[in-house]
């Protein structure tokens, strides 16, 4: 089964937006894993434009599904990492002022920083994966600098999904193809909803998990949280 890891971001921006603590970062989380949602994703970025650093020591604290914490491997990401010990280190590329991850790793070019990452993060006993673009050749790379799973970046995927599912998923599957060859786990997220991920899911069936969370989260305004869960629990099986 692929699991869902709900990214709560969104639910810290509309937190942020009128201070306070409405709504309730840590009581959220605590309603996905009950609704279901096995795991919990967040990306504290440094300018704390959504997650806070706070955010992450208390999350750490009631997460008991899988805790996936998202980041450019700088510093201050990897002390967090160290000290919280989620379940899962997911690195980015995205310097600290782009709007959202926007695109994947080079992981040929940037071997010797990903690979001296991935030890020091692999010291800490959390697993790492590493967020790329669907290339065999750069999935071969995640592969060699030590990463255990790669995160498949969806945008492309879910932009061609909405005229041609056929060519949007085809070197989507390659890559997972190459990446279950060579034993990785495949991760997958970014623009994934109701409409595309069941999609994925039946051309992907070995995805180990998504992350979604700004589609979710839009979804639950109409929905409900605990509905819009199981919907997307629904299209994963």
């Amino acid at each position: 089964m692929t699991k869902l890891s709900v990214n709560i971001n969104k639910i810290a921006t509309i937190r942020n937006a009128r201070g306070g603590n409405n709504p309730n970062l840590v009581q959220v989380a605590k309603d996905c894993e009950s609704f279901g949602a096995q795991g919990i994703t967040i990306h504290p970025r440094p300018d704390e434009r959504h997650i806070t650093t706070q955010d992450v020591y208390d999350l750490k604290e009631v997460v008991t599904t899988e805790f996936n914490i998202e980041g450019y491997p700088d510093e201050r990401f990897l002390k967090i990492i160290e000290e919280v010990k989620p379940a899962q280190a997911t690195l980015v590329p995205d310097p600290p002022h782009v709007l959202t991850s926007n695109a994947g790793w080079d992981t040929i070019g940037k071997a010797h920083l990903l690979k001296d990452v991935i030890e020091q993060i692999k010291s800490y006993g959390v697993r790492t994966s590493i967020f790329v673009e669907p290339d065999q050749k750069i999935v071969e790379g995640a592969k060699a600098v030590g990463s255990e799973r790669i995160e498949l970046y969806t945008e492309m995927y879910a932009i061609e999904h909405k005229t041609d599912p056929t060519k949007a998923i085809k070197s989507y599957k390659a890559a997972a193809v190459k990446a279950q060859e060579i034993g990785l786990g495949i991760n997958a997220g970014h623009d994934l909803d109701l409409n595309n991920l069941e999609y994925l899911k039946k051309e992907i069936p070995f995805m180990t998990e998504v992350s979604i969370g700004h589609a979710l989260v839009c979804d639950a305004l109409y929905l409900g949280l605990e509905n819009t869960i199981q919907l997307y629990l629904r299209a994963l099986r």
